[in-house]
C-alpha cells in the first residue's frame, strides 16, 4: 500500500511517502480501505513532539478518517465487510493512523457511516464532533439555555454550535472577522460577536439582557478567561478543550458568579460511555441530515505534508486528505 510516515519527531519535512506492506486485521479488528483522512491540530502537534514523543519505530499519522471495511479479524462479524465507516482515535496508542491506503483498527473505532454522508464529512467527525459533544452535553441537557461558543469558525466550534442548537439552546459565538461570522451563522449561531471590535463581555451581557450565559465551549481559555469570568452565570459550565498558548489565565480561576463547573475536555481520554453517547447522537443526526460538514482544503495522499502545514497555519474548514475515490 501507499502510505505517509515518520520515524522521529520534527517538522513536516520528516514525513515520507512510499510503499509499505498491506496490514492484516487481528482479533477484534477490521481492515479499512481508506477513502479520506482528516487532519486535526493534534496530528501535527503529535508529529512535532509537542504533545507526545514518538512511541513507535514508524508512525503513520492522522487520527480521523473514513472508508470501507474490506476484511475482519477473528471475533468480528463477516457482515461488516463492505460497510462504509468513519474512524476515530486511529493513531491513539497505535502506530498506524489513517494516512495510508489501508488501516487496521479495533472494530469499535470503525463506526457505520450513513449512506447520506460522504467520506469527506466522515473524515471530519472523530476529533471535532466528539469533542464538541462532550463540551456541550457532559453536564446535562442544554435545552432552554444560552451557550457561548468561542471560535465558532473552527472545526470544534462548528459542531458545537450545531449540537447546542439541536439540544435546544440559544447560541452566541465569538469570531474574528465578518467571514468567520458568516460561517458561524451558517452553522446555526443565533448571534455572533467580533472579539476584535469593542468590549466582548459587554456585548454578551447586552445580548442576554444582563443575565450572561449558562454554558461556554472554550477554544482558548488563556485568551478568553477575562470575558468568561464576567459573563458565566452561577451554576454555569466552562467546558475547555484548548487552554491556549499562554501558561494559564492572567487572573486566578475566580468568577463573578458562584457554583461554576470548569470541565477540561480531551477527546482521547473521554470515558467510554461518553464516547458511546457521542457516537450514538452523531449517527442519529447524520441519518436525519441534521449535521452539516465543514468543507476545507483537500490534498492527495502524497501531499499529506502540505495538509499538515495547512492545519498548522490555521486553514479555515476541515482539511482532508483524499486517499482513494471509493
Amino acid at each position: 500500500m501507499k502510505a505517509v510516515w515518520y520515524e522521529r519527531n520534527g517538522d513536516a519535512d520528516i514525513l515520507e511517502y512510499g510503499a509499505m506492506p498491506d496490514p492484516e486485521p487481528g482479533p477484534g479488528e477490521v481492515l479499512v480501505r481508506v477513502a479520506t483522512s482528516g487532519v486535526n491540530p493534534s496530528d501535527w502537534k503529535r508529529r512535532q513532539g509537542l504533545t507526545a514523543q514518538i512511541g513507535f519505530p514508524r508512525v503513520i499519522p492522522n487520527q480521523d478518517g473514513a472508508g470501507l471495511i474490506e476484511a475482519v479479524g477473528v471475533g468480528v462479524s463477516q457482515a461488516r465487510i463492505g460497510e462504509r465507516v468513519w474512524l476515530f482515535e486511529s493513531q491513539f496508542g497505535r502506530a498506524f493512523g489513517t494516512g495510508s491506503e489501508y488501516t487496521v483498527q479495533p472494530t469499535e473505532h470503525a463506526v457505520r457511516l450513513p449512506e447520506n454522508t460522504d467520506f469527506a464529512m466522515g473524515a471530519g467527525l472523530g476529533v471535532p464532533a466528539m469533542t464538541a459533544h462532550r463540551c456541550v452535553f457532559a453536564d446535562g441537557p442544554v435545552t432552554g439555555k444560552t451557550v457561548l461558543v468561542t471560535g465558532g469558525a473552527g472545526a470544534v466550534g462548528h459542531y458545537a454550535i450545531q449540537q447546542a442548537k439541536l439540544g435546544g439552546a440559544t447560541v452566541i459565538s465569538t469570531v474574528s472577522s465578518t467571514e468567520k461570522a458568516n460561517i458561524a451563522l451558517a452553522a446555526g449561531a443565533d448571534e455572533t460577536i467580533n472579539y476584535r471590535e469593542g468590549d466582548t463581555a459587554a456585548k454578551i451581557l447586552e445580548l442576554t439582557k444582563g443575565q450572561g450565559v449558562d454554558h461556554i465551549v472554550e477554544v482558548n481559555m488563556a485568551a478568553n478567561f477575562a470575558v468568561s469570568q464576567q459573563v458565566l452565570k452561577s451554576s454555569g459550565v466552562l467546558a475547555v478543550y484548548s487552554a491556549g498558548s499562554a501558561q494559564g489565565p492572567a487572573v486566578p480561576l475566580k468568577f463573578k458568579s458562584t457554583n461554576v463547573t470548569v470541565r477540561l475536555v480531551l477527546v482521547y481520554d473521554m470515558p467510554e460511555p461518553a464516547k458511546t453517547a457521542a457516537i450514538n447522537d452523531i449517527t442519529a443526526w447524520l441519518e436525519n441530515s441534521q449535521l452539516v460538514g465543514f468543507e476545507g482544503p483537500h490534498f492527495p495522499l502524497e501531499q499529506l505534508k502540505d495538509a499538515h502545514l495547512a492545519v498548522e497555519h490555521g486553514a479555515v474548514g476541515k482539511v482532508i486528505v483524499d486517499v482513494d475515490p471509493l
